[in-house]
C-alpha cells in the first residue's frame, strides 16, 4: 500500500508534506544568454521558448519528468524543458488548446538537474497530455544508457533519496 511523502526538513525545520517538485522557468540554454541576447534573439513564455542564433532557431517546450518514489503514491516531479524539432514544436503549438491524445515526439532534456551528472541532451519521448496538463518526458532506456536519472525514472527512488534531494532544493 502506497503512502504520502512527508519529512521534517533539516534545513528549515518545517514538516513538508506531498511529493517534492521543482520547476525550471526556462531552458538552461536561455539562462546562459545575456539580457541583450534574451531580448533580441529569444522568446520565452510559461510553456514555449525559441532561441535564434547563426541563422537557426532552437525550439523548447515545458514538460514534466516523473520519478517514482518507492511506496509513495505521487512521484517526484521535475518541471523541465525539452528541446524539440521545429516540426514537433509547430505541431505542439497548433494543437496546444486542443491536444491530440497519443501525440508524441522526440525531445532532449534541456535543464541541468542537481544531484545528477549532466542531464543536458538526454534523449526522451515527449508524450502530449490532455486536460491542460504539460507533456510528460519519458527518458530513453535503450542500450547502454545507464545515466542515473534514466535509471531513477524507470526503477524509482527510495524515500530517503527523495528526502535528500528535496531538502536541498529551494523552498
Amino acid at each position: 500500500m502506497a503512502g504520502i511523502f512527508a519529512f521534517k526538513c533539516s534545513c528549515c525545520g518545517e514538516v513538508h508534506e506531498g511529493s517534492p517538485s521543482i520547476g525550471y522557468r526556462a531552458p538552461w540554454h536561455y539562462s546562459t544568454l545575456s539580457d541583450e541576447l534574451k531580448s533580441s534573439t529569444s522568446k520565452l513564455s510559461n510553456d514555449f521558448c525559441t532561441i535564434s542564433h547563426d541563422g537557426a532557431t532552437d525550439y523548447f517546450i515545458r514538460t514534466i519528468l516523473e520519478v517514482p518514489i518507492h511506496s509513495i503514491d505521487e512521484p517526484f516531479l521535475w518541471g523541465v524543458w525539452a528541446s524539440v524539432s521545429e516540426k514537433s514544436f509547430k505541431r505542439y503549438v497548433e494543437t496546444y488548446d486542443e491536444p491530440v491524445e497519443g501525440d508524441g515526439f522526440f525531445g532532449m532534456v534541456s535543464n541541468r538537474l542537481p544531484f545528477y551528472p549532466d542531464t543536458i541532451a538526454l534523449p526522451a519521448d515527449v508524450v502530449v497530455q490532455t486536460g491542460r496538463e504539460r507533456p510528460k518526458l519519458i527518458l530513453h532506456n535503450r542500450g547502454s544508457n545507464n545515466h542515473p536519472l534514466v535509471v531513477d525514472q524507470h526503477e524509482g527512488i527510495s524515500i530517503a533519496r527523495a528526502q535528500q534531494i528535496a531538502m536541498c532544493l529551494p523552498h
